[in-house]
């Protein structure tokens, strides 16, 4: 059972601590942070990481917003594609794995022996809700910071070099790292041709994992491909 306003590290936190880069005043935030809700419906009274995972995804979507905005000097959709280049389960669920965070993870029984801890979806949330634990505990600067320390060092160097983060490079290694196929994309058209839409979708190992469309071939495969990356994470 999570304890209610420890101010010592719980056994096994503390190093984990140190990988975030914040020593906590309440640890119970921390402990609530890794509490997934398949551990909390086997666990009487126990709440899960949720409201906390709320709480951080927003704190991550300002940090990030405030921090392309005042060090890259480009054109807002260009600032769109770089907040997205680590504003996604995929990045986020690296980011955690760097730090063994899957290993602290409270999993249910099932969610355990399904490999739970190593899931992109369970970790990306876990890490959001370690960021809305540290800003509870924290404030809005200490929560930057580990923004700032832990995912900016994922983003490009510069603009020009955002195309390595599309979606498509997210599900190629995404597909390999399950170790299934690699995508297959069929794309057909329709519309005159000042006015084509395009519908993509993305095969893995012959299986439809997603769908998009879009006003040309790359954007709606990129749609789908987005779409892809979220049904396997």
């Amino acid at each position: 059972m999570i304890e209610s306003g420890t101010d010592r590290p719980p056994t096994g936190l503390a190093e984990l601590a140190q990988r975030i880069g914040y020593r906590f005043n309440d640890w119970s935030l921390l402990q609530r942070a890794l509490a997934h809700r398949s551990w909390c419906a086997e666990t009487p009274g126990a709440v899960s990481n949720e409201r906390l995972e709320f709480l951080g995804d927003a704190v991550l979507g300002w940090a990030i917003a405030d921090i392309v905005y005042h060090r890259y000097p480009v054109a807002e959709g260009q600032l769109t594609d770089l907040r997205k280049s680590v504003v996604n389960a995929i990045a986020l669920a690296e980011v955690a794995q760097g730090m063994g965070l899957g290993e602290h993870i409270l999993l249910g029984r099932g969610e355990a022996t399904a490999g739970g801890s190593d899931k992109p979806s369970i970790l990306s949330d876990a890490f959001e809700a370690v960021l809305g634990a540290v800003y509870l505990d924290g404030g809005a600067d200490a929560a930057y910071a580990m923004v700032d320390r832990l995912v900016v060092p994922r983003m490009p160097d510069t603009a020009d070099a955002m195309g390595q983060f599309d979606q498509k490079t997210q599900l190629q290694e995404l597909s390999a790292r399950l170790g299934r196929g690699a995508p297959v994309y069929e794309v057909t058209s329709h519309g005159p041709d000042h006015a084509k839409t395009f519908h993509a979708r993305v095969l893995v190992d012959r299986e439809v994992v997603g769908v998009g469309m879009g006003r040309s071939k790359k954007a709606a495969e990129q749609v789908a491909a987005t779409e892809a990356c979220i049904a396997l994470a």
